[in-house]
């Protein structure tokens, strides 16, 4: 039996997949769970696996990293049907005697290796929790889809994969730090890595006593993980940082993934194109952290600007203020608000008049920061935040005064369907107040609005005529001139969120968010400015009522 780890004269060569094996020997495993400190573990951690399993109704799970044992019997103990998998005899020795310890459980145990899982496990299951940072002992990508796969293939149609990950995006990118208050909370162990590259980590474990372990890991960027699952046929990865939905703030020391098997046919129906196209964009981490932190917080749409260095978020609540002013809103009118985003809008609305605001999104991540923020501000009961298509409203004909939306059309395929939807909604009399980022003209210059239309997957834009003009066949009239242009202040709202990127990225912005959105967003900010400057793009208000007799 081995009784030291063994690394050779070179450790920082390690990197081979099979070597983890070799590295949890006896007196390293005798010392795990001093690390994890199972009740503050507990404590950390709450409920939120437990919570999580029976929100997807999940009865049975094979836990592939068991480890010492601590997932696999809290699965139990909250009654779940639960096999415990490990690559290592000794952790999974450790685990069946924990295991008659801590709650006088009889684990089901296996060695198995993930890459050849279904050969040595069988059954299938409701979930696959593969926890503790396990997942990085991986090394070759050859060696990570493999075991996904094979994760995938012993999941039930409608099953769930749970991995996670330590944040190595932080370390890589701003070296480490770790609060330990989640994983590792052993008070008396030192955790830290000793070597990091893009290709390894080497992680120092420091026990009391002046005994020391290291474990050799593949350091795993978020986005790269997220990429893989989906890669190898999971539909939808929800990720969350240290058990929070949204992880604002500072960074977590661990990611936690959710990978979906099932293939939702209703998703296919209801969201087509480029809102497709759009939901995905906005459901995503990057995005939701990238316009709460730069954009302007509640408001993300583009603002009235006083001043060229005015806040952002300043500038785009003078916006809803100036939209607002044009209505005469009452506790009994009823706003439909198209695109909701965070809900900044829709709060004012029915903060400053009373009415009631519907609220029509279609990124379910956006949503919930809409709902807590209302909850917050004690307006639940004025605002009914809703996931949907605005190409396909699910509200009754002739059922609100207004609707009200800010550059969000654009994202529509097929905008002649928003805007008779709008029209089938709305009560004869209404009022339509929207925004949208457009082309100038129509068939405006292919060559300068190509990478905008690249960038958000779409084959055109609109533009002033085309809205006046399929409004007006709709029956609608404008009212003042139906249109109050404001160019400039897209080519300054651009200019403002491109020179706040850039200010946030040298102050941090990159431990929150990934290097390749954040190339990608400037890239793409530098196009909308130089349309707007070369006067092929333009943006303002719009304001039309729909005639009482159309």
């Amino acid at each position: 039996m081995q009784s030291a780890q063994e690394f050779g004269d070179n450790p920082i060569e390690v990197r081979e997949t099979g070597h983890y094996t070799e590295e949890y020997v006896p007196s390293f495993v005798e010392k795990w769970d001093s690390l994890i400190d199972w009740e503050k573990r507990a404590e950390s951690e709450g409920n939120f696996f437990i919570d999580l399993l029976r929100k997807w109704g999940v009865r049975s799970v094979l836990d592939v990293a068991t480890g010492t044992g601590f997932h696999s019997v809290r699965l139990l103990s909250a009654g779940f049907e639960t096999v415990s998998a490990d690559g290592s005899a000794d952790m999974l020795a450790r685990a069946f005697e924990n295991g008659t310890k801590q709650g006088d459980h009889i684990l089901r145990v296996v060695q198995a290796d993930w890459r050849w899982l279904n050969r040595d496990v069988h059954g299938e299951y409701d979930a696959i929790v593969c926890l503790g940072n396990s997942f990085t002992h991986l090394f070759s990508e050859r060696d990570r889809r493999k075991a996904l796969a094979e994760f995938y293939a012993m999941l039930k149609h409608d099953g769930i994969l749970v991995l996670d990950q330590r944040n190595y995006d932080a370390i890589l990118d701003d070296g480490f730090t770790s609060k330990h208050r989640y994983y590792y909370c052993g008070e008396d162990v030192i955790v830290e890595p000793e070597y990091v590259d893009e290709g390894l980590c080497r992680m120092r474990y420091n026990f009391p006593g002046n005994s020391t372990y290291h474990l050799n890991m593949f350091p795993l960027r978020k986005d790269y993980t997220r990429q893989l699952m989906s890669d190898v046929g999971f539909q939808r990865v929800e990720t969350y940082g240290d058990f929070q939905h949204t992880y604002r703030g500072e960074q977590p020391d661990f990611f936690v993934h959710v990978a979906e098997k099932e293939y939702r046919m209703e998703d296919e129906a209801q969201y087509k194109g480029a809102v497709s196209t759009a939901r995905i964009y906005y459901n995503s981490p990057d995005a939701d952290t990238f316009y709460a932190t730069v954009w302007g917080g509640e408001d993300i749409h583009i603002g009235l600007y006083e001043s060229p260095v005015e806040p952002i978020a300043d500038a785009s609540r003078r916006t809803v203020e100036r939209m607002a002013s044009k209505l005469e809103l009452t506790r009994d009118s009823v706003v439909l608000d198209l695109g909701s985003g965070f809900g900044g809008s829709a709060r004012y609305l029915a903060e400053t008049y009373g009415c009631r605001v519907l609220a029509l999104n279609l990124s379910e991540v956006e949503n919930q920061r809409h709902k807590e923020l209302n909850s917050a501000r004690g307006l639940t009961d004025r605002i009914e935040v809703v996931d949907g298509s605005f190409e396909d409203i699910p509200y009754l004909d002739d059922h609100v005064d207004v609707i009200w939306s800010q550059d969000a059309f654009l994202h529509s395929g097929n905008r002649v369907q928003v805007l008779e939807e709008i029209a089938r909604v709305l009560r004869p009399g209404g009022h339509l107040l929207f925004t949208d980022p457009m082309a100038a003209a129509d068939g405006g210059s292919t060559h300068v609005l190509q990478p905008i239309l690249d960038r958000i997957h779409l084959d055109d834009m609109g533009s002033p005529g085309f809205y006046t003009r399929e409004l007006n066949r709709l029956g609608f009239t404008a009212v003042d001139d139906g249109f109050e242009e404001h160019r400039e202040q897209l080519v300054n709202h651009y200019t403002r969120v491109l020179e706040e990127t850039k200010h946030q990225e040298a102050e941090g912005l990159a431990r929150k968010i990934s290097h390749d959105y954040l190339a990608q967003m400037k890239k793409g900010l530098g196009h909308w400015i130089d349309g707007g400057r070369e006067k092929h793009l333009t943006w303002g208000i719009f304001h039309f009522r729909l005639d009482a007799d159309g």
